[in-house]
């Protein structure tokens, strides 16, 4: 059997917090699924803001800028799934996350939609407030890109203040593996369609995107 990948974006500007606590969790559970888990810490990537230039509606090419975004756009664009998972900070999504969407959304997600039928889900971690604000987003921007989300039943939220306390989530921990596991169970279904039908789900019909 091929070893399928889930690519999850870790959106925490603390490498070793709760958020990645609850990703860690998952490597042994999609081990033994045969999926291999790749985390892409954002705090230790190179990862450039949107500047002033304000031309990505008119640019025919994706966004100019010299860091790790493109890099990380083609290893969500090769992965089977894709995992968002970022912490509450402020009332809102953390600032670095934000960055994120921003950088490849706009500047390069936009203009083909290339993560179009890949598996998706979300995590959020945070102490006791605005979590499904957070999550909301997330989810939004996996729709926007047209993705597959797989939920849980309870969203995979998992409440955690001080590092280390979301292990005593056991509830929230609980979703998160659900989740993960039909996030799983969506791969096979879809790698077993193609296998014996040799189509794939319909493709994108244009964009969002208008020249300005």
């Amino acid at each position: 059997m091929t070893v399928r990948t889930i690519l999850a974006i870790n959106g925490s500007e603390r490498v070793g917090g709760n958020t990645s606590e609850v990703l860690r969790r998952l490597e042994p559970v999609l081990a033994e699924r045969r999926v291999h888990l790749e985390i892409v810490e954002l705090a230790a990537v190179a990862l450039a803001r949107c500047g002033i230039c304000g031309d990505c509606n008119m640019r025919p090419a994706p966004c100019g800028y010299s860091d790790d975004a493109k890099s990380i756009v083609a290893r969500m664009v090769a992965a089977d799934g894709i995992i968002y998972a970022c912490p509450v900070h402020g009332f809102g999504t953390a600032s670095l996350m934000q960055q994120f969407i921003e950088r490849t959304g706009v500047g390069y997600l936009r203009f083909e939609r290339p993560l179009t039928n890949k598996v998706a889900g979300v995590i959020v971690t945070g102490r006791r407030y605005s979590h499904m604000d957070v999550y909301a987003q997330l989810l939004h921007n996996v729709m926007l890109n047209r993705m597959i989300l797989v939920g849980s039943g309870y969203p995979a939220v998992v409440h955690a203040g001080g590092r280390g306390e979301a292990s005593f989530d056991h509830e929230g921990i609980d979703a998160v593996m659900r989740m993960v596991h039909r996030m799983v169970d969506m791969i096979d279904i879809l790698g077993r369609h193609r296998e014996l039908t040799g189509e794939h789900l319909s493709p994108p019909l244009g964009t969002e995107r208008v020249p300005l």
